[in-house]
């Protein structure tokens, strides 16, 4: 079933100058950009996509909170909307595990970052990840919601689509 989820490829990404390799490796899979934008969010807007969305002060606690949004605001970010066959689990395979050290060789984040839980919290630094991903399909929807209108978000038909459609001339 195709579904959509969002990615924000975080500053640290973007100051590193990885936004085409974090595109490339999702496009290469055949999945499809339906929307895309660099913005400078607010604090605001972090609240909402990090604590009324995904709820991280209670999974996390409110000092990783802080931190996170402290990061978030260093720089823009770039604001994606991916489309495909099952892609939420897909999206999270590729990216890998959210603490880099634990991420395998392969995935964006074992590829591009390192970092340690105990070592950001040792020097009261981020979780500098490279990217975030929806965590599920619910989560997809809010969070798209609350990043993209209907108008930023198009369709068309790629070409490998033809290969992940049955049924379809």
């Amino acid at each position: 079933m195709k579904q959509r989820t969002l990615v924000l490829i975080k500053p640290d990404a973007v100051q590193r100058g990885l936004i085409g390799e974090v595109i490339t490796r999702f496009e290469r899979v055949g999945l499809k950009i339906v929307g895309a934008k660099m913005v400078h969010p607010s604090y605001e807007h972090y609240h909402h996509h990090y604590e009324g969305i995904s709820k991280m002060i209670s999974r996390r606690g409110q000092k990783a909170f802080d931190i996170t949004l402290a990061l978030m605001q260093k720089g823009p970010v770039l604001a994606l909307v991916l489309e495909g066959v099952e892609v939420v689990p897909v999206v999270r395979k590729m990216i890998g595990s959210t603490e880099p050290k634990e991420a395998l060789p392969g995935t964006i984040r074992g590829d591009y970052a390192h970092i340690s839980y105990a070592y950001a919290d040792t020097v009261d630094a981020p979780i500098a990840n490279i990217v975030h991903a929806s965590g599920n399909d619910e989560e997809a929807e809010a969070e798209i919601k609350h990043w993209f209108s209907e108008e930023e978000l198009f369709n068309y038909q790629t070409v490998a689509e033809q290969f992940t459609q049955t049924g379809k001339d």
